[in-house]
């Protein structure tokens, strides 16, 4: 029995679909046969609707697009195989490079929030994942609300438990929704220049952020991925190394899809002398640095029961090397003469330097070049998991996170006590912890389904200076959800406070230390109802 829904379409729209996309039935499916801005279109739509990705194209974009010249075509049959010359220089002599001329867009629905950050782990990819800010977890499909359903916990003596537990910590978030955006209407009347739509989407996202803790991990998510073939090689060769079955299963899913589509440059995959011994060597890394972990390792300190951002590691020479890097590119002399010219600089000359360099930014994007690079810092960071899904997209940086747990306890909003549902609260995360310890000693991979997205996890994130610079200022904006806000504006202070470099964090202009809004999404809402008019 498959843990997935099918969706039903009528006859008429399956003989649309099959035009563009590779099936009609599954989780996982490529879309074909598309101008590439309708894809792109599609995807930014994804993450903001409940809908399926073929259900938003048939209600949202079919009429807008000349269809009439595509009757024939049926991409659910696949395509047919790439010519023989893919074949013999990228498959006999392993030129890698070759798959990076090829890419999918491939939409990836019904994954737990565990799964999506594994999803998610490459560089070189994009990504864009359903946001809890717009869509509302409230809705049953068939009768059940929408999280994974692990076959092995179903069938195993915890399965009536799972799903008990699980469908009452929705009940109590799905009980919740009226209650808060009643809240935030009080607390923020409507004014005469707000949209209705965008005061009614303001609320709603405010809303939904404030109870988003609630959701459990297992909760589905949709995602559209767009990569080369040697990223999704990367990204297949990974899943199929994880410890987590739907992880794998999933894996099964999209290799089928893919291949329809580039076949050729996913041929070593499933080989066994070649794609499953890499997968087979990732496994076995994992597990030998597990065994070693809990031999060496004391973990009976106890455990952290704040919020806390903590800059570990960071260069205190920056300054030298930033004007040294800052002016190579200029220059005929060697790096290490300009060095020794740079150390004998005064501070004033260096600063002019750094100032040139950045220039006036008159807003954001406006980022200076690579120079900022040379210079590293590496953050430990324990905060609610909900912040972490947004903070583990920024892939420019490295990332690495522990396994979700309830071990470091878990982030109650202030608005819940405002509203008096703290017992509602605490009773979720009640669940979510009994649940979650009574898995892991028979599922160690899947306990984390229990995990409801108000608990700590402790994760690291070194970036360089000019990723910190997209990061912080991106996430630190207004419109941006509190516990992220709270996050990037820490890392900046510790740039400026700790590291001492403080030139650099006064490049970050728009890194934004405001306390948090009434309703951050208001302002965005307004100007994007202006765009629609």
């Amino acid at each position: 029995m498959t843990p997935y829904e099918a969706e039903e379409f009528t006859t008429t729209e399956q003989d649309v679909l099959r035009r563009y996309f590779t099936n009609l039935d599954q989780p996982v499916f490529a879309l074909v046969n598309l101008p590439e801005v309708v894809k792109g279109a599609l995807f930014a739509r994804y993450s903001r609707t409940a809908k399926s990705l073929r259900r938003l194209f048939l209600d949202e974009f079919l009429d807008d697009l000349d269809v009439s010249g595509d009757e024939s075509v049926d991409a659910t049959t696949g395509m047919r195989r790439a010519e023989e010359l893919y074949d013999r220089v990228f498959f006999q002599y392993g030129d890698d490079s070759v798959a990076q001329l090829g890419g999918v867009h491939l939409a990836c629905e019904q994954a737990s929030n565990v799964l999506t950050k594994i999803l998610e782990w490459g560089r070189i990819m994009s990504y864009l994942e359903q946001s809890t800010r717009y869509i509302r977890y409230d809705q049953r499909s068939e009768g059940r609300y929408r999280y994974f359903r692990d076959p092995d916990v179903l069938n195993s003596v915890h399965g009536t438990r799972y799903v008990g537990e699980i469908d009452r910590m929705f009940d109590i978030y799905s009980s919740l929704i009226p209650v808060m955006e009643q809240f935030f209407k009080n607390a923020v009347p409507k004014r005469t220049t707000d949209a209705d739509i965008a005061y009614k989407m303001a609320i709603r996202a405010k809303a939904l952020d404030s109870i988003r803790g609630l959701l459990p991990a297992a909760a589905f998510s949709n995602v559209g991925i767009y990569g080369s073939g040697q990223a999704y090689e990367a990204l297949l060769l990974r899943m199929r190394a994880s410890a987590l079955p739907e992880a794998q299963m999933y894996s099964d899913m999209m290799l089928t899809e893919l291949r329809k589509v580039i076949p050729s440059f996913l041929k070593r995959v499933d080989l066994a002398d070649r794609g499953q011994l890499t997968s087979d060597y990732m496994a076995m890394n994992k597990g030998a640095v597990d065994e070693l972990s809990n031999r060496l390792l004391d973990v009976s300190a106890p455990a952290a029961t704040e919020s806390s951002v903590d800059l570990v590691d960071f260069d205190p020479d920056a300054e030298v090397k930033l004007v040294t890097a800052m002016l190579y590119p200029t220059s005929s002399l060697s790096e290490r003469q300009i060095v020794d010219q740079v150390h004998k600089m005064t501070v004033d000359e260096r600063l002019s330097v750094m100032r040139a360099y950045v220039g006036d930014r008159t807003n954001r994007r406006h980022r200076p070049g690579r120079a900022l690079e040379r210079v590293d810092y590496r953050f430990d960071v324990l905060g609610d998991y909900g912040a972490f899904r947004d903070l583990q997209r920024h892939r420019m940086c490295t990332i690495e996170w522990q396994q979700l747990s309830t071990r470091h306890g878990y982030v109650m909003p202030e608005v819940i006590e405002m509203v008096r549902k703290t017992n509602q609260f605490t009773d979720v995360m009640s669940r979510s912890a009994e649940l979650h310890d009574a898995l892991a000693a028979d599922f160690p991979a899947q306990a984390p389904y229990a995990v409801s997205l108000a608990y700590r996890m402790r994760y690291s994130m070194q970036m360089n200076a000019r990723s910190a610079m997209h990061i912080l200022e991106l996430r630190s904006a207004l419109q941006g959800h509190p516990t992220y806000r709270s996050v990037a504006q820490d890392m900046h202070r510790l740039i400026s406070e700790r590291a001492g470099h403080k030139a650099i964090a006064e490049m970050m202009i728009f890194v934004d230390h405001s306390e948090d809004a009434d309703l951050e999404r208001l302002n965005a809402e307004n100007r994007a109802a202006k765009r629609s008019q």
